[in-house]
């Protein structure tokens, strides 16, 4: 994603760990070629923002009703990094719920 490395995994199937990171809910375009971000967003713990289950957050929701089917994740242990990084994606990507 932007050249940058992210794992990709499904959020039914993931035990979060408590370290910060970027994210992505991602799913794929209409010929399953491509993936398209319908959200980009970054926590100081994956434990604590998607603990829970997914439908904590309050964009998921909405992002998987536009496509998104899976969790782009990313660990980014510098919090000033971890906002630029967004940054980028978000200026690269456009994602609907970002815009």
């Amino acid at each position: 994603m932007g050249g940058y490395e992210f794992s990709i995994l499904d959020p039914n199937e993931i035990t979060w760990n408590d370290v910060g990171g970027v994210y992505v809910f991602a799913g794929m375009n209409g010929d399953g070629s491509t993936w398209t971000a319908e959200y980009i967003g970054h926590t100081n713990s994956f434990k604590n923002r998607f603990g829970n289950g997914m439908n904590e957050h309050d964009r998921w929701l909405e992002a998987s009703h536009n496509g998104a089917t899976h969790v782009h994740a990313r660990v980014v242990e510098d919090s000033l990094t971890r906002q630029s990084l967004e940054a980028i994606l978000i200026r690269l990507f456009r994602p609907k719920l970002n815009v």
